[in-house]
């Protein structure tokens, strides 16, 4: 059978058992009365703590009140409290509020590639094959429900990208019965005067057995803390949720997302002593927009089976514009448009079955995702006005994925068996030179996941994992003719425990993560990609949380802490045995909770050791700021918060983060490279108030 006829039949097979759900289910009805009633979760994604709490690997949820109750300003703070998840923000090409630079266990955190993101299960980037990266991360804190971290167990069912894990960003959902929403606006002043807005809107209902609906906004706009730091961001998403029936749903929802960001750049080391705020790239900015829609039908056929289908769409565009130089001594301006589409259906089936005292919950899936890109590069001179076109490129990319998997359950064990298989067929169209190219990928992940339910309050778990991260469409443009490109591949051990009890929460993680064939970029003329790279990663990821006896004289005080230890170490190439560049070895949190009445306070720290900017470990500080150790560094968060006496659902929260005015930085080796000062000290005052 050829790929046309493939994908034709491919789609044709998800189509049929979308239209067909509803007739199995009135097959099935007659013997629904002899079925056991124990509910049956093909997707555990998002599915909240008790999927979490017998899960055979490392995850954390964070929940909505726990996102409020921290003060976070954005995604990346919340982030910060999730251990072995480390945010690089050594991205200077992106804008801060609009990019996404997530590192899991000492991988890559510019732009977040190693790592599957998602939004309610769909990919969030503008193309999960060909550019992974988050430079574009359409999606706001305040939409969210919770966020859900799955550093080790979830390659079979989701991919590519999975090295460093899964995140699924949960939007808000609709209320079911009355009408009821919220609003929040939030002012932020940074230490030196600029200041920024944030506001959200939150409204919904309808009936549990109908139809609902929710309307999602989200906005920013104004200065961050250093100057030529502008932002302006609008997120709005309208979700619909219909029941034919009690046993099925149909779930949709359209969205659109625009930003634009100024791009102060990095300093050189001269220029961050005089003043950290300052910008001297005033060219440099970045925009974006996204429509995007996704439908969900749901059905449960009967007690032992259960039917899921999801289809979705977006149109993605982006641009930046860049010097190659600060302002004095910029010659060339450069403007890089991109513009993507991606559609995928993914039907998924589970079938329980009861052999003796074995059950079994087996689940198979298939996913059909269509990628297609144009990008340019555009150079301008500096005192010219004829553009000329450096990159002209149409790249595609056609990924058929096939996972199966058996949760077991015998007595107090629970093991997961599976296997992803990955078909990618990626082709690239040079238009300035007339050359094309296709290029064919098969890759197959089988993995195992273990856990025992020691007791009600205890797991212990492991698991084996094999994960890859596909070629993307720059590195394909950019390959050595005569090495063809193979997708990147990882193993990833895992053994742990997590304990829940009514007042001590507590995990541990062991994990080792053998990180091979990466593709590393060779600056030599003429610049091109090559697997070449391999690293280890070793390490120990740590989470407790206490709450004090209700009933004592510490009723309502609770306290936490996480610590991860990373060793992520180069095993291929000139550096061998150097630490991987933007890691720290070390990152830890600590915070008090305390809450009586209407009021809660919290007061938490963040702190990491020590990076490296580069493979070479270089520590002393070149004169343009890029090379060089990057300090660590702590930083203190304190807010408060008051629910208004007879106004439900409206609170006043007053905050400070980094309350002691911290200096500190990372380094960027972009285009404009140098020092990147972390935000200083920032007041801000919000009301949320519910209708």
């Amino acid at each position: 059978m050829n790929n046309k006829n493939f994908q034709r039949s491919a789609i044709a097979a998800a189509c049929l058992a979308l239209v067909s759900g509803a007739a199995f289910a009135q097959a099935g009805a007659a013997d629904e009365q002899q079925l056991e009633t124990v509910q049956v979760l093909g997707n555990w994604l998002g599915s909240g703590q008790k999927s979490v709490k017998n899960f055979g690997g490392a995850r954390n949820v964070v929940k909505r009140e726990d996102i409020q109750d921290s003060g976070a300003v954005s995604i990346s703070d919340v982030l910060r409290s999730v251990p072995g998840v480390q945010i690089s923000d050594n991205s200077s090409s992106g804008g801060n509020a609009i990019s996404l630079n997530i590192g899991v266990r000492g991988l890559d955190g510019r732009y977040s590639p190693r790592s599957t993101i998602l939004l309610d299960g769909i990919p969030l980037s503008v193309a999960p094959y060909g550019q992974p990266q988050l430079s574009f991360a359409p999606v706001s804190l305040a939409n969210i429900e919770s966020i859900d971290v799955v550093r080790g167990g979830g390659a079979v069912r989701y991919g590519p990208q999975n090295v460093g894990g899964i995140i699924n960003f949960k939007t808000r959902a609709i209320p079911l019965g009355e009408f009821k929403g919220d609003a929040s606006v939030r002012y932020n002043h940074f230490d030196g005067g600029n200041h920024n807005v944030q506001t959200s809107v939150f409204a919904g209902g309808g009936d549990a057995d109908g139809l609902a609906m929710a309307l999602l906004y989200s906005g920013l706009n104004g200065q961050g803390y250093r100057k030529h730091s502008k932002d302006a961001v609008n997120d709005f998403a309208l979700k619909f949720r219909f029941a034919p029936s009690a046993a099925s749903e149909v779930n949709a929802k359209f969205s659109y997302y625009d930003a634009k960001s100024e791009l102060p750049g990095g300093l050189t080391a001269a220029q961050y002593a005089a003043d950290p705020r300052a910008s001297f790239r005033n060219i440099d900015e970045w925009s974006g927009k996204r429509l995007g829609f996704d439908i969900g039908y749901l059905n449960t056929l009967s007690a032992t089976q259960e039917f899921e289908v999801r289809a979705f769409f977006n149109d993605s565009e982006r641009a930046s514009i860049l010097a190659n130089a600060q302002d004095s001594g910029a010659t060339m301006i450069g403007r890089q448009p991109r513009n993507y589409q991606v559609s995928g259906i993914e039907p998924r089936f589970t079938q329980r079955l009861n052999w003796g005292a074995v059950r079994h919950d087996v689940t198979a899936g298939y996913r059909f995702l269509r990628e297609r890109a144009d990008e340019q590069a555009i150079n301008i001179r500096v005192g010219e006005t004829k553009p000329t076109v450096s990159r002209r490129s149409e790249n595609s990319t056609d990924a058929h994925s096939f996972y199966v998997d058996d949760q077991i359950a015998y007595g107090q064990w629970r093991v997961t068996p599976g296997v992803r298989f990955e078909r990618i067929e990626m082709g690239r169209e040079n238009k300035l030179v007339a050359f094309s190219e296709e290029i064919r990928n098969n890759k197959a992940l089988p993995s195992l996941n273990v856990s025992y339910l020691a007791s009600k309050e205890l797991t212990l778990y492991g698991n084996y994992n094999s994960s890859f991260g596909s070629i993307q469409h720059l590195q394909l443009n950019l390959q050595d003719s005569a090495d063809a490109l193979k997708p990147e591949s990882a193993r990833t051990q895992e053994l742990g425990a997590r304990f829940s009890g009514r007042q001590w929460q507590l995990e541990a993680t062991l994990f080792n993560m053998d990180f091979s064939n990466q593709i590393v970029f060779v600056n030599t003329a003429p610049v091109f990609y090559k697997n070449l790279g391999k690293s280890q990663h070793r390490g120990l990821e740590t989470r407790a949380e206490y709450a004090f006896d209700r009933a004592g004289r510490l009723s309502g005080l609770s306290a936490y802490a996480t610590w991860a230890y990373t060793r992520a170490q180069l095993r291929q190439g000139a550096h061998a045995g150097n630490d991987v560049p933007f890691y720290s070895r070390n990152v830890d949190t600590q915070g008090l909770k305390f809450q009586r009445g209407a009021w809660s306070v919290d007061l938490h720290t963040t702190h990491q050791t020590k990076q490296y900017s580069d493979e070479a470990n270089t520590v002393a500080q070149s004169a343009n700021g890029a090379v060089g150790v990057i300090p660590g560094y702590r930083l203190w968060n304190a807010n408060v918060s008051w629910d208004v006496p007879g106004a439900a659902g409206t609170e006043i929260q007053l905050g400070v983060n980094n309350l002691s005015n911290k200096a500190y930085f990372s380094r960027t080796p972009d285009t404009n490279l140098g020092i990147l000062p972390g935000a200083g000290r920032m007041a801000y005052i919000q009301l949320r108030a519910g209708f």
